[in-house]
């Protein structure tokens, strides 16, 4: 039967591109934008230890995303379809290795990032309600462990899938409103933190030993130690460092998933990759710039106030020793009193509430993507009245859940940054393989610099998961083991529907 005779109520319902480069570009910058900025610069702080180090590891983590989003450019503009980064790989190197990402991002990149941000949302948000605390114990099983921390981060993981299941306008208004509100926040702080910083020294006596680089580590005793980096170690001590600047920097890509909703996805998809990640890259930099204006970069981890504890240990220490690095509220804390502690904490909210929205409506499309090329739930692949894959959204909303019981805001941290940076480089070496097997294919963009740019990315990435398997071998193993494991669930599922179909 001819579906276009339909009744309009029973037809199929379609994807509807109703987002704009403005719409696409507050996607790119608001996933991009989380809690990391206002965190993970005590921990960088404390590995380096030198505030010039510091800059390189944010200005380097700035670069090469531009770098990555500009190859990006190229395979979006051949490929403008929903599922992005999952189409490109499969185009470029087959439904193997397409399904090896697909499977990594539906266990650890989209769910782990959507479940770490839903985590830090739910951690600020016990500022204004202590109950929340991840302190507070609900359900205690054995080596089982259930905060109401936790049980509040999934909450907000149902929350904003509900939302984006009510149709794409739901997800475009929230993310629109909660985007611009944080990056003129985030430009406040700069502003106010740069200007009130520059009418004291801190800032140059910040760079008078910059490359002077330390790494502070506790002992077993709980004592911090302070020992000097130079050569290898240094090296070491940078990449392992960045891990932290690169979380912050990544979901940049998420874009691409949606590109069955953007009107001329040819152009506006390569447009609001490069003006997202350069926005954001700036801040980044200007937000460093204002933390060392305020903030001396070392400090003691028990001084009793944040100009004792520096970027190092901003925040001081847990009872139980661990450290709270709350960088971006003590800097505020210098410009608005007391009261910054609630400032920066709504921020955070805020900040978070959108990330979280952006990545949850951009990872139902691709799983969308993945269903419609047999490579995911077959349900998934169902648009629902209001033209939204509600089923794929679901479904992520439930694994995301699970790993808000499992694992640590840094542990997250670990395993999706990892992750996200092998199949990068897989996908930005698709531009490579495009190009010799279809020189002739229509690219409206193609990637700037190249091929000096994508190669270069590639190798930086490659030495950043190097240093990183090296230093963190646990974590990172765990990444790379969740990989691997795809490949026996292909065979099983896909690869044997392949043999009896054959």
């Amino acid at each position: 039967m001819d579906e276009s005779k339909l009744p309009h109520e029973e037809q199929s319902p379609e994807m509807k591109r109703s987002l704009g480069l403005y719409d696409a570009t507050m996607l790119v910058a608001g996933s991009m934008i989380g809690s990391g900025i206002f965190i993970v610069s005590s921990d960088m702080s404390r590995t380096i230890g030198s505030a010039g180090w510091l800059m390189v590891l944010w200005i380097l983590s700035g670069v090469i995303t531009v770098m990555a989003a500009l190859s990006y450019g190229e395979l979006a503009g051949m490929m403008p379809k929903a599922g992005g980064q999952f189409v490109y790989i499969e185009r470029a190197w087959g439904k193997f290795v397409s399904f090896l990402y697909g499977w990594t991002v539906f266990t650890v990149i989209q769910t782990g990032v959507i479940a770490a941000v839903a985590v830090a949302f739910a951690k600020y948000s016990a500022v204004f309600f202590p109950a929340l605390s991840p302190d507070n114990v609900l359900i205690e099983m054995g080596p089982l462990k259930i905060a109401a921390s936790q049980l509040f981060a999934i909450a907000l993981i149902v929350f904003l899938t509900w939302i984006n299941t009510r149709g794409i306008q739901n997800g475009k208004m929230i993310q629109t409103i909660f985007t611009s509100a944080k990056l003129l926040a985030l430009l406040l702080l700069i502003v106010l933190g740069i200007g009130i910083g520059l009418q004291h020294s801190t800032l140059i006596d910040n760079f008078k030993d910059m490359w002077n680089a330390q790494s502070t580590t506790k002992n077993s005793d709980g004592a911090w130690s302070v020992e000097s980096l130079s050569g290898f170690a240094l090296i070491l001590a940078l990449g392992t460092a960045m891990i932290g600047s690169l979380f912050s920097s990544d979901a940049w890509n998420n874009v691409t998933f949606i590109a069955g909703e953007i009107h001329e996805p040819k152009k506006n998809i390569p447009r609001s990759l490069i003006l997202g990640t350069g926005i954001v890259t700036l801040l980044y930099l200007l937000a460093n710039v204002s933390y060392l204006s305020l903030l001396p970069l070392k400090g003691t981890a028990h001084a009793g106030d944040v100009l004792g504890q520096g970027i190092q240990f901003a925040g001081g220490i847990t009872p139980k020793g661990e450290t709270i690095d709350r960088v971006g509220t003590a800097a505020a804390s210098l410009i608005f009193g007391n009261i910054s502690v609630y400032l920066m904490a709504a921020l955070i909210m805020i900040s978070t509430f959108g990330c979280n929205n952006g990545i949850i409506l951009a990872g139902g499309r691709f799983y969308y993507a993945m269903a419609k090329d047999g490579l995911f739930f077959k349900q998934a692949e169902k648009l629902n009245s209001k033209s939204v894959p509600a089923n794929a959204l679901w479904v992520q909303a439930v694994w995301a859940s699970v790993l808000c019981l499992s694992g640590k805001y840094g542990d997250l941290l670990d395993y999706t940054t990892f992750a996200s940076l092998i199949f990068y480089i897989v996908t930005i070496a698709g531009i490579f393989a495009l190009r010799k097997r279809e020189p002739n294919a229509e690219r409206p963009y193609k990637a700037l610099g190249y091929p000096f740019v994508p190669v270069l990315y590639i190798v930086l990435a490659f030495s950043i998961c190097a240093i990183l398997l090296y230093t963190k071998t646990f974590n990172t193993g765990i990444g790379l083991l969740i990989v691997a494991l795809g490949a026996p669930v292909y065979l099983f599922t896909v690869g044997r529907k392949k043999i009896i179909g054959n």
